[in-house]
C-alpha cells in the first residue's frame, strides 16, 4: 500500500527538486494502531469537540455493524469471521521517537474514551478482554504510567477516568470539560447492556476488524501539505450536495432554479450555523430525521446476515436512498422537486431546529423535550417530525410535537424505573414503529393513538410484570438507575416547588455547570454500625440506604456538611431546602398555604418524621409513587387536544 518515495537517483534528475519526507501509509487495526505507541499533538491544534451526537452515532455504527456478524452463542474465536469496519485516516508525523497527530484526534481521542469505558466495564465484569484493553490505553516506560494521548493538560482525566476515579473539570479548559461530557455520555449508551452476553466478543471485534488508514511521514512540511491537500483541494461532494445537485436537476427554468437553489441553500445555512458552534453535519443529521420520520416503511430484520433496509440505509447512504424512492417521498420532476426544495425543506427544517432549541431550554409548551434530551434520547429528534404534515398551521405542528414528546417522556420514565433500557440500539426498531403508527396523523387522531399505547403499556410506576419488575418500589441506585433518579427526583421536586409557590425549577435543579450544583443526598448517613438494630447485614443496609424512598436533591455544600449526620441532626437543614425535602421537617407544614393546598387537592401524604426508619421509608416510596403518576400522567396529552 505504499505510495512511491523520492529515491536519491530520481532527485537528481531535477536539478531544482526538493527532497521530500517519506510518505508511508498502512492500514491498521485498532490494536496495531494503539500498541504501546504514544500520540501526541501542537498547541495550535484545535480543542477536542466532539458533541453528543458524534459520539452516539460512533457508538451505534460500531454495534450495529457487529451485531450484523454476531448470533447469540457465537464463541469469541468466531470474531475472525465478523465483518469489519472502517473509521477513515488519520495523519501522522514523527519528530524523534514520538509521534504527533497532524489529523485524527478528534477520532483517537474519542476512540481512547471508548475503550476506556470498555476496559472499566470488563474489568468489572472479571472479563479476560480487560486485559487486552489494557496495553490500548496506557503502556509502561521504565515504571512511569504513559497513555496513549500523550497529551500533559489531559493526562489527569485520562488517568482519573481510567482509575475509575471523579474528576472535576472546575477551572479546565475546553477539551477536558469536553472530554468529561463525552465520557459519561458512551456510560450512558450502556454498551455492555445493550449487547448483553455479545459484550465481550464485540471487545474483541473493536480490536481487530476495526481500523483505519494511517498516513505516516517524518517531515511535518510534508504531512500539513496532505492533511491541506486532503481538506481543501478536490473535495468530494458531501450527501447533503449530492441530494441537492439531484433535486436541482430536472429544474430546467433560470428562475426557478434560483429559486430552489436560494432556498435550500439558506435552509442549510439555518441549520449549520445554529446554537454556538456552526457544526456542518448538521444539516445531514436533519436529512436523516425527516426522511426516516416522514418515508422509512422498512427496518433490518434482526437476525444474523440481515441487510440494511430503509431505516438503516437512510442512517448511511440517503443520497442514494432517495434517488432509489423518489417515487416514495414524491421526488423526480420538475414541480414535484421545485415544491420540496421550497416547502417541505424548509418546513421540517424549521421544526427541527425548534426542536433542537427546545432540547436546550425550558421552552412553555415544550417542556418534555427538553426532559428527553435530560435524558439522552436522541431518536426524539426523528420521532417528533413523523406527525408533521406541511400543511399543518403553526399551533398544530407545535402540539403534535409537544403530544409525541409527552408520550416520550412518559414512556422513557415507565421504563427507566423499571430498569428497562431505552439506548439508541435498545429501541431502535421500537422506534421505527412509533414513526410509522403517528406519520402524518391528525392531531386527534395522534392523541388518540399515543394515549391508547400509553394504556397497553406493560410498564408502569408501579411495575412491569411480565419482566418481574417492581417499578419505583423497587428502584435502587446504581450504574444504571443514578441518571433516571436524579432525573425522577428533580422532576419531582420542581413540581412540588413550583406548585407551592416557589421558583425553582427542573432546569436549575439539574444545571451542572452551577457554581453549586444539586446532587442525590442519601438521608442514612453511610454509618452501618449506628443501625444495627434495624438491620440484618450491611448488604440489607445498603439495599434499604439505596432506595429511591431514602434520597433527595440538595445542594452540593450542603450535601457535603451532612453526610456523617444522624438523621436527627440532618433533618432541621432539610426544613431549609426544597419542599421534597423540606417535609421531612414538621416546621414545614407551619404558613405554607399552597404546599398545604397541593396535599389537600392532590391527596399527597406527605408527612413529617422526627426518627427515620424502615416504615418512614415505605411511605416516603409510597408518596414519590403517587407524586411519579401526577408528573408522568397520561392526561397531559389529553390535555392537548384542541
Amino acid at each position: 500500500m505504499a505510495t512511491p518515495t523520492l529515491t536519491r537517483e530520481r532527485r537528481k534528475k531535477g536539478r531544482h527538486e526538493q527532497p521530500m519526507g517519506s510518505i508511508t501509509p498502512h492500514y491498521r487495526t485498532v490494536t496495531q494502531l494503539l500498541q504501546s505507541r504514544t500520540f501526541s499533538i501542537d498547541e495550535y491544534q484545535r480543542e477536542y469537540k466532539w458533541d453528543r451526537e458524534n459520539i452516539a452515532e460512533l457508538v451505534q455504527d460500531l454495534t450495529s455493524t457487529f451485531q450484523r456478524s454476531y448470533t447469540a452463542g457465537d464463541s469469541t474465536q468466531e470474531v475472525s469471521g465478523y465483518d469489519e469496519y472502517f473509521l477513515g485516516s488519520i495523519i501522522v508525523t514523527q519528530r524523534g521517537n514520538r509521534n504527533y497527530l497532524v489529523d485524527g484526534q478528534q477520532r483517537v481521542t474519542s476512540l481512547t474514551l471508548l475503550l476506556i469505558h470498555l476496559y472499566r466495564q470488563a474489568s468489572d465484569a472479571g472479563l479476560k478482554a480487560a486485559r487486552t484493553i489494557e496495553p490500548l490505553i496506557y503502556s509502561d516506560s521504565l515504571g512511569e504510567e504513559v497513555f496513549n494521548l500523550d497529551i500533559a493538560e489531559r493526562t489527569p482525566v485520562i488517568r482519573a477516568l481510567f482509575n475509575g476515579e471523579t474528576f472535576s473539570t472546575d477551572g479546565r479548559e475546553e477539551s477536558v470539560q469536553t472530554m468529561v461530557r463525552r465520557y459519561y455520555d458512551i456510560e450512558d449508551l450502556d454498551i455492555s447492556g445493550e449487547l448483553g452476553e455479545g459484550f465481550q466478543s464485540f471487545i474483541y471485534w473493536l480490536l481487530t476488524k476495526v481500523g483505519l488508514i494511517e498516513i505516516a511521514t517524518n517531515s511535518d512540511q510534508h504531512a500539513y501539505a496532505i492533511f491541506e491537500t486532503m481538506n481543501d483541494r478536490g473535495k468530494p461532494l458531501s450527501p447533503v450536495d449530492m441530494v441537492k445537485a439531484y433535486l436541482l436537476a430536472p429544474i430546467t427554468g433560470s428562475d426557478d432554479r434560483i429559486k430552489a437553489n436560494d432556498a435550500w441553500k439558506r435552509t442549510v445555512l439555518d441549520l449549520i450555523s445554529w446554537g454556538e458552534d456552526t457544526d456542518t453535519e448538521r444539516d445531514a443529521e436533519f436529512i436523516k430525521a425527516w426522511l426516516r420520520a416522514q418515508y422509512a416503511e422498512t427496518i433490518r430484520d434482526r437476525r444474523k446476515g440481515a441487510t440494511d433496509r430503509d431505516w438503516e440505509l437512510i442512517g448511511s447512504t440517503f443520497h442514494r436512498w432517495l434517488r432509489d424512492h423518489s417515487g416514495r417521498v414524491g421526488v423526480g420532476t420538475r414541480e414535484q422537486n421545485l415544491r420540496l426544495m421550497t416547502e417541505e425543506f424548509r418546513f421540517f427544517a424549521r421544526y427541527y431546529l425548534q426542536i433542537l432549541d427546545a432540547s436546550t431550554r425550558l421552552m412553555p409548551g415544550l417542556e418534555a423535550v427538553y426532559y428527553n434530551a435530560h435524558n439522552n434520547f436522541t431518536w426524539q429528534y426523528t420521532v417528533l417530525l413523523a406527525p408533521l404534515e406541511v400543511t399543518d398551521s403553526e399551533d398544530t405542528a407545535r402540539r403534535k410535537i409537544q403530544a409525541v414528546a409527552t408520550y416520550l417522556d412518559i414512556w422513557l420514565m415507565r421504563r427507566a424505573v423499571n430498569y428497562q433500557r431505552s439506548g439508541y440500539n435498545a429501541v431502535s426498531y421500537t422506534m421505527w414503529l412509533l414513526a410509522k403508527d403517528v406519520r402524518r396523523k391528525p392531531l386527534n387522531g395522534l392523541i388518540t393513538v399515543l394515549s391508547a399505547k400509553l394504556e397497553t403499556d406493560e410498564a408502569s410506576f408501579e411495575g412491569n410484570r411480565s419482566r418481574g419488575r417492581g417499578g419505583i418500589a423497587e428502584l435502587r441506585l446504581n450504574q444504571f438507575s443514578r441518571r433516571y433518579i436524579f432525573h425522577l427526583l428533580a422532576r419531582v421536586s420542581a413540581y412540588v416547588e413550583q406548585k407551592s409557590g416557589r421558583g425553582l425549577d427542573f432546569a436549575t435543579l439539574i444545571d451542572r455547570t452551577a457554581k453549586n450544583p444539586y446532587d442525590i443526598e442519601h438521608i442514612w448517613a453511610d454509618r452501618y454500625e449506628r443501625h444495627l438494630d434495624q438491620f440484618d447485614s450491611r448488604q440489607d443496609f445498603e439495599a434499604w440506604r439505596d432506595d429511591i424512598g431514602a434520597l433527595l436533591l440538595l445542594p452540593a455544600d450542603v450535601n457535603r456538611s451532612l453526610q456523617d449526620k444522624t438523621y436527627e441532626e440532618k433533618v432541621a437543614h432539610y426544613g431549609r431546602q426544597n419542599f421534597y425535602a423540606a417535609s421531612l421537617h414538621s416546621g414545614t407544614y407551619q404558613h405554607q398555604p399552597q404546599f398545604q393546598r397541593l396535599r389537600r387537592d392532590e391527596g399527597l401524604e406527605f408527612q413529617s418524621y422526627d426518627r427515620f426508619d424502615k416504615q418512614a421509608q415505605r411511605e416516603r416510596s409510597a408518596l414519590l409513587l403517587q407524586l411519579a403518576n401526577i408528573v408522568w400522567s397520561p392526561g397531559r396529552l389529553e390535555d392537548l387536544r384542541p
